[in-house]
């Protein structure tokens, strides 16, 4: 009986592995493909059949798959290694999963899910890769990694060692991106007697020249093009809503960066004799009306960014005159990073102009008229005005 080399069976290795990934490889397209309005399913449907009968070993290249996918094709192919997945049962490809999750440049949805596969088939190999990910570029699972960096902090606090807890809360507060996570440990650290700057962290702007009110009666102010939006003239005098208005500086003491407009116009104090909101009630602020807010950041280098909005007014949004993004919703309440922009910053100074309007509603929960903005990478990393400096320790 003559018996293949080496060689031979490493080369038919390789070729049935290539034969059996190449129907993987032809039904990626049809997947990526799908879209709104059941755009492309049914070549889709039958392009999911072949994925889902796949090998374990084709994960991977299905993993691969979500990198660039829209939202619709990434649940798709979730959907295929859901599959996969039930019907290898445990036998997966541990090694060739754990180089996938190490590829940093694949779409984070992907490594997430590959994360969670490593996890189910070897639990404390996934407990040991996140000692390597609180720099992630997947902001869930650097929240995992500070989460257990927090895990060892509380520890350490328990077993009397404070200096060391602090250093390591400290280290957890730097690298997180997570609102909740980052608000907790800022508490924490304060709490043993540190200090933290919540504003630096985030990359708030608190900064700004404010003009208003201009006319919003009947919504009509949010179409209407003021001169703000034709140009920036920090010593122009306009006509307002009510009278000539000017830009007005303002610099919000929120730690979070929230500029509250309303209390650069106030609403006028009632005449004699009208009542006044008492003592703990909320306070009625101007209605029916636009402000502009502008700032000028300076960027150290060109380069991707993202402006991250929190507003409950209708706003529109320029990045150096040119339109970025706009809302036309009122009081749906306000949060950190409630809008994200993907912009370009220049090299040298950016102007950031935001237009917020107030609508007529005379309601508790509509007197607030403010927003904060910050400037940060895709991660949600602060990204700092040229030549700012370090802050205190």
């Amino acid at each position: 009986m003559i018996r293949p080399s080496a060689a031979a069976c490493a080369a038919l290795l390789i070729l049935v592995t290539r034969l059996s990934a190449a129907p993987v490889a032809e039904a990626l397209p049809a997947i990526l493909a799908v879209d709104h309005e059941g755009k492309g399913n049914a070549a889709a449907a039958r392009a999911w059949q072949v994925l889902a009968t796949a090998d374990a070993d084709a994960l991977p290249e299905i993993l691969a798959g979500m990198d660039g996918a829209n939202p619709l094709a990434a649940n798709w192919l979730r959907a295929a290694v859901d599959a996969v997945v039930a019907r290898h049962g445990g036998r997966l490809p541990l090694e060739a999963l754990v180089r996938f999750l190490g590829e940093t440049e694949h779409d984070p949805r992907a490594r997430r899910l590959a994360f969670d596969l490593v996890k189910g088939a070897d639990p404390a190999r996934a407990e040991a890769l996140l000692e390597g990910m609180v720099e992630d570029p997947s902001v869930e699972l650097r929240r995992d990694a500070v989460a257990k960096v927090v895990a060892a902090a509380e520890a350490m606090q328990a077993a009397g060692k404070t200096d060391e807890a602090l250093a390591a809360y400290r280290r957890a507060f730097d690298a997180s991106r997570n609102v909740e996570q980052i608000q907790s440990l800022a508490a924490t650290i304060r709490g043993l007697g540190g200090t933290v700057d919540v504003t630096r962290h985030f990359g708030f702007l608190r900064g700004w020249q404010v003009i208003g009110p201009f006319d919003n009666t009947g919504g009509k102010g949010f179409a209407a093009v003021y001169p703000p939006e034709r140009g920036i003239d920090p010593a122009a005098t306009l006509d307002g809503k009510e009278g000539k208005v000017s830009w007005q500086p303002v610099e919000s003491a929120d730690e979070y960066g929230v500029v509250n407009v309303n209390l650069v116009y106030p609403p006028p104090v009632p005449p004699e004799g009208e009542a006044k909101p008492a003592e703990g009630e909320p306070k009625e602020g101007l209605k029916g009306v636009v402000a502009y807010a502008v700032t000028e950041f300076d960027a150290a280098e060109a380069r991707p960014a993202e402006l991250r909005l929190g507003c409950k007014n209708a706003w529109k949004i320029w990045l150096n005159g040119a339109p970025v993004f706009e809302r036309e919703e009122y009081h749906r309440g306000m949060e950190i990073d409630q809008y994200r922009l993907p912009v370009t910053l220049r090299q040298g100074p950016n102007t950031i102009l935001v237009k917020l309007c107030q609508d007529e509603q005379r309601r508790p929960w509509t007197t607030e008229w403010e927003f904060q903005l910050r400037v940060c990478d895709e991660v949600g990393t602060a990204i700092h005005p040229a030549g700012a400096a370090e802050p205190a320790r």
